[in-house]
């Protein structure tokens, strides 16, 4: 190996590595174990972990797994399945993107919907260079204040490198200012308008109006939203939306410390060409039986720098396959069950915690599902810190007296009236 690399030695191989970044010991590995010393070893490790009661949102929730979804998963033939580059042999695979891509365009009430992509703020990162594709010359792109901070930090990395300007749309006592919108339309060049739905806050947003102002600018209409909130909200579609993106992690996707989740990209027809990442069709073979195949897209498109629409390479299959099987397990009236409970917990709770009369609503009036902000009369930081020891996670920080709270169907009547509690009998100054 050394010859072929046309050096002598290990030391020559590696010379332009500065001595004071090279390892002068030995690794320090432990002694072999057996298997029985490696498994107890990692549950010892396994134990540390606290199981906390969630009630942090923000994005992303804590939300229930059916059994049959790691059951189906754990298949050799999904859990070790390659890009489907080859119908012939993929016929498994392409089918259920496709069923995934299908029940995608239902929730969404668009027409396409891609592959899947890697989370939902890479997702609307992309939406948004769609945007700046199909409208030419424009290369201003606005966002709401009250889009996530998170999924406004990618877009604005995304932006910087490919020469899109971003511009934020006022925020008017928790939604978007729809006046700020007409002002920043009139100034010209806006290819697209980023819009969440729920908002950072929780809020369901009235966007009555805005599609119309947005497309008289010639602009296209972005929807930033919650997936399994899509089952009891008014649809992208029937806003009017031209593109609709989010993370699809609310459909039974178990935290993970933080992945892998799975980001969702619909749009309608006419932007189909512009849309990243992959795409599966239906069709007939020479037999007139039904099959499945990337359409649309060439498989060398997606290496073509520059000139692809997309450095999406992989469809994140797997990710696509368990939510087809969360969404066809729960089906229309499952996940509306699912949003109910969320719902009824999160206003019980909401309820609970101003007759402690030491936090209220910071946007009182305004409509939410399963995710409020309040204002509290004392730190927020004390709060986290008290439930922590209580071994509950109590929320995501706003601000020093703002607090973002959310439930799911995993919160018992119990652990809130725990926090309940803890609220009101703590002394929190």
């Amino acid at each position: 190996m050394l010859e072929r690399c046309g050096v002598r030695s290990i030391e020559e191989l590696y010379a332009d590595v500065p001595q004071q970044l090279r390892l002068k010991n030995g690794y320090a590995l432990p002694a072999a174990k057996t298997e029985k010393e490696v498994r107890d070893f990692f549950d010892a490790l396994g134990a540390k972990n606290k199981q906390l009661t969630c009630f942090a949102g923000g994005g992303f929730y804590h939300r229930y797994t059916p059994a049959v979804i790691p059951a189906l998963l754990s298949r050799s033939e999904f859990l070790t399945s390659y890009t489907p580059y080859q119908p012939e042999i993929s016929q498994g695979t392409l089918q259920y993107i496709f069923e995934y891509q299908s029940m995608m365009a239902e929730l969404t009430g668009l027409e396409v919907s891609n592959a899947s992509m890697y989370d939902g703020a890479t997702a609307t990162a992309e939406a948004m260079m769609m945007a700046a594709a199909a409208t030419r010359k424009r290369d201003t792109v606005l966002v709401s204040a009250t889009l996530s901070p998170a999924v406004r930090a990618v877009i604005n990395t995304y932006a910087r490198y490919h020469g899109v300007t971003v511009r934020e749309i006022a925020a008017d006592n928790g939604v978007t200012s729809l006046d700020d919108l007409r002002v920043k339309l009139a100034e010209g060049k806006v290819a697209g308008v980023i819009l969440p739905q729920p908002n950072y806050f929780g809020i369901i947003e009235d966007l009555t109006g805005f599609a119309e102002e947005i497309h008289a600018a010639g602009a296209l209409m972005i929807m930033n939203c919650i997936a399994a909130d899509l089952a009891v909200l008014r649809s992208p579609g029937e806003w009017g939306a031209d593109i609709a993106a989010g993370d699809a992690q609310s459909l039974g996707m178990p935290l993970h410390y933080g992945g892998p989740y799975l980001g969702f990209l619909c749009c309608t027809k006419p932007l189909i060409r512009k849309m990243p990442g992959r795409i599966v069709g239906a069709t007939t073979d020479e037999n007139d039986n039904r099959t499945f195949v990337l359409t649309l897209q060439a498989r060398e498109q997606h290496i073509r720098r520059d000139k692809a629409t997309s450095n999406i390479c992989s469809n994140q299959g797997l990710m696509a396959l368990h939510t087809a099987i969360y969404l066809s397990l729960l089906g229309p009236d499952g996940l509306k069950e699912v949003c109910d409970a969320g719902m009824n917990g999160a206003h019980y709770l909401a309820d609970r915690l101003t007759a402690t009369g030491k936090m209220t609503l910071a946007y009182p009036g305004k409509p939410f599902l399963n995710e409020f902000a309040m204002k509290c009369s004392f730190n927020v930081d004390n709060l986290l810190r008290l439930c922590l020891e209580n071994e509950i996670l109590g929320g995501i920080k706003i601000d020093a007296s703002t607090i973002l709270i959310a439930v799911t169907e995993m919160q018992t009547k119990a652990e809130i009236d725990k926090l309940v509690q803890l609220v009101a009998t703590s002394n929190l100054e």
